[in-house]
């Protein structure tokens, strides 16, 4: 398993808690996600089992950056809308992950239309 793609699928399990729950979209969202990375389900399980424990871990290159928090704006966006904690932390990670407001808003308008 490579651990990129590991950190990378633990970070969205840590963005759709970031409401307070895992709504079923979002768990099939993930677990889709799980099956085109090749993460076992058991292991997926485990993961949203611990989702509330998990520490936010940033990328180390820009197009991983980047593809990244394109991931979680769509994994946010799975149930129709960003709750407000989703948002929140889309903006706290694109500035984390060293992305401009003006960037970040692009990327957003880019994936609602707006």
């Amino acid at each position: 398993m490579d651990p990129i793609k590991l950190e990378h699928f633990r970070n969205l399990v840590s963005l759709t808690v970031a409401d307070g729950k895992i709504e079923e979209v979002e768990r099939v969202a993930l677990s889709k996600i799980a099956y085109e990375q090749g993460i076992p389900l058991e292991r997926l399980n485990l993961m949203l089992q611990k989702a509330n424990e998990y520490v936010y871990l940033i990328p180390q290159n820009t197009h991983e950056r980047e593809k990244q928090l394109e991931q979680m704006i769509e994994l946010a966006l799975v149930d129709g809308e960003f709750a407000p904690a989703e948002l929140e932390l889309i903006t706290v990670v694109s500035e984390k992950l060293g992305f401009s407001k003006e960037e970040l808003a692009q990327m957003l308008k880019q994936h609602t239309g707006q």
